[in-house]
């Protein structure tokens, strides 16, 4: 039997991206999101209100970084989703973050975390909070690729939000291949 819970953002995973800025005077910025992903080849949405700092500075520096969160780093991570840049300045470096200039959009890397999506700004719709950047580049920290240069899932150990429960976990064991698996019913 199922029970109707009515229309919530219940789906799984969320991950949880760090979208990071430069402020109008060059300071670095994040927020956590967890409303976000690839919407076409090139291209990743996120949900954001227009109140956010974060998304102010998106639209003056038409620019900004998705890292992935990450289980080393989830108190970290949660500290940019509980405090708001309009209240707090500085709050990357709060959490103990540094940061680097990415090399092909005006916005910081997260040095601390491994994996990050740079995009330069294509649209915002404020009515709905629909942000959508175009991808130029993926840049990954050494430290989490195979020796044939792939990213190790377990090493990067991304984390996904449950909003059912309001937790972070850490993605599991593989349990397939994907596009391949299903090739055994046809």
């Amino acid at each position: 039997m199922r029970r109707n819970f009515g229309a919530k953002p219940y789906t799984y995973p969320q991950p949880v991206f760090i979208v990071a800025t430069y402020g109008p005077d060059g300071t670095p910025n994040a927020m956590n999101a967890a409303w976000g992903g690839i919407s076409d080849t090139a291209e990743l949405s996120l949900c954001l209100s227009a109140g956010h700092k974060t998304t102010k500075n998106i639209l003056e520096r038409k620019a900004f970084t998705v890292s992935m969160a990450d289980a080393a780093h989830v108190v970290e991570c949660d500290y940019l989703g509980v405090v708001s840049a309009n209240d707090v300045s500085g709050k990357a470096a709060r959490a103990g973050f540094h940061t680097t200039k990415s090399e092909f959009v005006d916005a910081p890397l997260i040095d601390e975390l491994a994996m990050a999506v740079e995009c330069r700004l294509v649209s915002y719709d404020p009515q709905t909070g629909r942000l959508v950047g175009e991808i130029v580049n993926v840049s990954v920290d050494e430290s989490v690729l195979t020796p044939d240069g792939r990213v190790d899932v377990a090493k990067l150990a991304p984390i996904v939000f449950d909003p059912v429960n309001g937790a972070y976990h850490r993605l599991g064991e593989k349990v397939g291949n994907a596009f391949q698996d299903g090739l055994k019913l046809k």
